[in-house]
């Protein structure tokens, strides 16, 4: 899957461990790291939390930040359908 973020794009290959609709996934990357995000109903919103295990070759709030990048592109995804 391709994302921008500032106005770089970057790839994510990930395969999914674990589907628990409406609740929660998790995933490995080929790296071998994982990563985990949670859905929790906040009234008529819905709190995203992602957990992820930190490569060591950029700094974390870079990684932090691509996340993030990951998360907008998902929101612009669901509203949009």
């Amino acid at each position: 899957m391709d994302f921008f973020q500032g106005g770089r794009r970057f790839d994510f290959e990930a395969t999914y461990d674990e589907i628990v609709e409406g609740e929660k996934f998790t995933c490995t990357m080929p790296n071998g790291r994982q990563a985990s995000v949670q859905f929790k109903q906040n009234g008529a919103q819905t709190d995203v939390t992602v957990t992820f295990d930190p490569e060591n070759q950029n700094p974390i709030e870079m990684q932090k930040n691509g996340w993030q990048a990951i998360l907008n592109s998902f929101k612009n995804y669901t509203e949009a359908n």
